[in-house]
């Protein structure tokens, strides 16, 4: 059984324990969540639209952190203009516990 789940703009395909590294979710660790469901699966074929009306992916927060640093550096040649900064993603780090199709 998997599961196309939505969060953060962007979409995964999970199945169950499967942990993901998602964009930052206002959770605190140890909290449950309920995933959008964009479509369903298993062996048998997928159902999407109005057959997964009912179902829901269940997750667990098991550690907020942060991305490694990306750098960012602008230069233009000949006009001494250097620009160096650095940025470092929130992440959240989930645990699918639960994949409920009705």
């Amino acid at each position: 059984m998997f599961a196309i789940v939505r969060t953060g703009g962007k979409q995964y395909k999970v199945t169950k324990d499967a942990t993901l590294t998602v964009e930052r979710l206002d959770a605190e660790i140890g909290d449950s969540l309920e995933l959008e469901v964009l479509m369903t699966g298993d062996d048998k074929g997928a159902k999407l639209g109005d057959a997964i009306k009912g179902a829901k992916v269940m997750a667990e927060v098991v550690e907020q952190n942060r991305d490694k640093k990306v750098i960012i550096f602008k230069k233009k040649r000949r006009h001494n203009y250097r620009r160096k900064k650095g940025h470092r993603q929130y992440q959240t780090i989930i645990k699918i516990t639960d994949i409920k199709v009705a």
